[in-house]
């Protein structure tokens, strides 16, 4: 599930949120390059939604974003229920035809995307504690903020950066 840096061609973070559950909800991504240190920030969302539709969604976009297939990706999130969907519970899902012990698999879209991203990179995941000064994750909410404000505003919530990472991976 870990790893050093030194195994992953990429670094990401990623959170989502929601104001009220649905409401307006966005997603924040960062994915940094381990060799350049260059890093890409963006962030979306939409309305209404709810808060694991956006946490998933923050991975797809990162998965989407990576261009060359079979880069090793580590994707960061203070989300147990992304890390813990993503890593033991997505196979028993799909042996189940994208369902639960237990009956319907709510965002059963999404938990198929990301399986099929997550077939061409070499992906792996790590659980940060969110609101706890880890610079990505702290980026990745302020991201996903700006994201829910805009569409709080009426203005789009898409938006993306280019800058150098400068902060631990």
């Amino acid at each position: 599930m870990g790893g050093s840096m030194s195994d992953f061609d990429i670094i990401s973070w990623t959170d989502g949120g929601c104001r009220g559950n649905p409401g307006p909800g966005g997603w924040g991504m960062m994915l940094v390059n381990t060799t350049s240190r260059d890093c890409l920030e963006r962030c979306g969302g939409e309305n209404p939604t709810t808060n694991n539709r956006m946490e998933i969604s923050a991975a797809i976009m990162v998965l989407r974003t990576l261009k060359k297939p079979g880069l090793a990706v580590q994707i960061r999130s203070d989300s147990q229920l992304l890390i813990k969907g993503a890593t033991e519970w997505i196979a028993g899902w799909k042996r189940r035809g994208w369902r639960r012990a237990e009956g319907e698999l709510i965002n059963a879209d999404l938990w198929q995307e990301l399986d099929r991203l997550m077939a061409v990179h070499r992906t792996a995941w790590q659980w940060v504690k969110g609101h706890a000064g880890d610079p990505g994750n702290e980026r990745a909410d302020q991201l996903t903020n700006l994201a829910m404000d805009a569409l709080q505003g009426g203005r789009d919530p898409a938006w993306s950066n280019r800058t150098t990472w400068t902060g631990k991976l």
